[in-house]
């Protein structure tokens, strides 16, 4: 990170954020309020693999998917005296910013363009109603059917499993209610299995 407590282009690879509890996390986010540069160094490691990972999946290069990350920490160095545990937590506050983040890069480029391919972590072994998809042999059909889901589905199930926020948590990121994300997720997970037993009878 740079003097100023924000990060240094880089890429630290994968999509997993180093390990750091909640109590640890708490205080990192404490002494961060208080201009630790430290503590800003280190949330910004644990935090970029997967901020990266989405605005990758979104934006047209990794320089720009990059850009935005650092924006998002630029913002939310310049906010954090005004965060608080009252919502869903830090990781929900920093992909708040960094959506905002994103929407506005769509509206200088005038353009939307999220890649639309199966993150590594759904392909990898995701938990919960997603494993009958993602562990079958075929993993080509099974990005082919994430292609066709629209980018809401896409970016919900990417905020729940990729990002690992709760249904709270995509709530605050995405300004809607938690009922709603959750039953947003039960249908993108219908739709998944729905394109992917298409595409299976297709063939």
């Amino acid at each position: 990170m740079t003097g100023d407590g924000t990060g240094s282009r880089m890429h630290t690879g994968g999509a997993n954020p180093m390990p750091v509890d909640e109590a640890a996390l708490r205080s990192l986010v404490a002494k961060a309020v208080a201009a630790d540069a430290e503590a800003w160094e280190h949330l910004y490691r644990r935090s970029y693999p997967r901020l990266f990972a989405y605005a990758r999946r979104r934006l047209s290069s990794d320089t720009a998917a990059d850009d935005a990350v650092s924006e998002t920490m630029l913002r939310a160095l310049d906010r954090i005296s005004g965060f608080t545990w009252q919502g869903a937590g830090f990781d929900a506050w920093l992909y708040g910013i960094l959506r905002n983040v994103v929407l506005e890069a769509y509206r200088t480029d005038g353009r939307v363009t999220p890649t639309g391919t199966l993150p590594e972590q759904l392909d990898n072994g995701a938990t919960g109603p997603l494993d009958t998809l993602v562990r079958r042999d075929d993993h080509d059909q099974v990005r082919a059917a994430f292609r066709c889901l629209s980018s809401d589905d896409q970016e919900v199930l990417e905020l729940r499993v990729v990002a690992g926020l709760s249904a709270d948590g995509v709530a605050e990121a995405t300004g809607r209610g938690a009922g709603a994300v959750r039953m947003a997720q039960s249908r993108a997970i219908q739709r998944l299995r729905g394109h992917y037993e298409g595409l299976g009878r297709a063939d």
